[in-house]
């Protein structure tokens, strides 16, 4: 979980909308998706890493992945709602 004061200075990198953090479902159904290999992050790479945890752009448009508590904040990183 991130603290409530670092999420509200964090946005997303490209477009600069507000990040919120995603619920227990959309990321149990992003971990599955991950574990049968279906997810390409922007920059085009398979993800296999299932994530500790997303933050979710205010379009719900792409998620951030969140690794060791450590949100990566990087556009070709983000991740399409769509694919889970």
């Amino acid at each position: 979980m991130i603290q409530p004061e670092f999420l509200k200075i964090l946005a997303c990198p490209e477009t600069k909308q507000p990040l919120t953090e995603a619920d227990e479902m959309v990321l149990a159904n992003f971990n599955e998706t991950i574990r049968k290999g279906r997810v390409r992050n922007r920059g085009g790479r398979e993800v296999h890493e299932v994530l500790d945890g997303a933050l979710i752009r205010k379009d719900q448009r792409y998620l951030y992945p969140v690794r060791s508590g450590i949100p990566v904040l990087l556009t070709e990183e983000a991740i399409a709602l769509d694919v889970a």
